[in-house]
């Protein structure tokens, strides 16, 4: 049966490091993902043209290769949310969750009843299409998804603790890009205001026994700060970013070659 690594490595306390899927839309990237050691791969529907039928080619390779895909639908789109777990997906990502109202809906989208409100729509890939009985499906399947509100305002701060407290929410993570352009002060990732959101965000993860996570944060320094203090579900970076890093230390390197 699948497993949920990303879900295991987190319950053990441990970092689980994602890598970010905006451009590759080929099921390769699955094998590329385990290799370099990551433990899930993010299929952003929100900011690239990926689109349902890629993200769940992308993630039955990725269960195949070990790797947990997890998928970000648009603000609030629960029936994206629901069609992308029928196709494969172990997790979702809700961005801009402000409220505990809307991290309770998209709760009860991704689980089925009695935790949540999810359609059952027969045999599915994330449990092989084996024919189980709906009691068994429903039960496994609401084991395995791990649901994902990001805290990306401060709206979203204010009303961290009301948010985590919420059942069938397993995990806040902080789009840090976003926080801070809402804040006006973009980029300025170690500012005692963010320090402060991610404290209060670690904080009401404790409480309430969710996951804590970090989103775009990648340089050493305050990458270090914000997992020290506690973040473990964390967004390593996206394709486009480590070609185009790649592709530059390649071209300057060759240049630099001629003296």
């Amino acid at each position: 049966m699948t497993e949920n690594h990303a879900k295991q490595k987190l319950a053990q306390g441990k970092v689980a490091v994602g890598l970010g899927l905006r451009v590759v839309k080929s099921v390769e990237i699955a094998l590329i993902a385990k290799q370099a050691g990551m433990d899930w791969v993010f299929i952003d529907l929100e900011h690239g043209p990926l689109g349902i039928d890629q993200a769940g080619q992308i993630a039955m390779a990725a269960m195949a290769a070990g790797v947990t895909p997890i998928a970000r639908v648009t603000h609030q789109n629960l029936a994206d949310a629901a069609r992308l777990l029928d196709a494969g997906v172990l997790g979702l990502v809700f961005p801009h969750v402000d409220t505990a109202e809307e991290a309770r809906a998209a709760a009860d989208a991704c689980r089925y009843s009695p935790a949540g409100k999810r359609s059952v729509g027969g045999p599915q890939a994330s449990q092989g299409f084996a024919a189980l009985p709906v009691k068994e499906l429903t039960r496994r399947a609401n084991e395995l998804v791990l649901v994902v509100a990001m805290i990306e305002t401060p709206k979203a701060v204010e009303n961290i603790d009301a948010i985590a407290a919420v059942p069938g929410i397993d995990a806040l993570l902080i789009g840090t890009n976003d926080l801070t352009l809402e804040m006006g002060i973009p980029g300025e990732f170690g500012h005692q205001r963010v320090e402060d959101a991610y404290r209060r965000m670690i904080e009401a993860c404790r409480r309430h026994k969710k996951w804590p996570g970090m989103g775009g944060i990648y340089d050493t320094t305050h990458a270090k700060t914000y997992i020290q203090m506690g973040a473990r579900l964390v967004l390593g970076g996206s394709d486009l970013s480590f070609v185009a890093a790649g592709a530059k230390a390649r071209a300057d390197f060759f240049a630099g070659l001629a003296g």
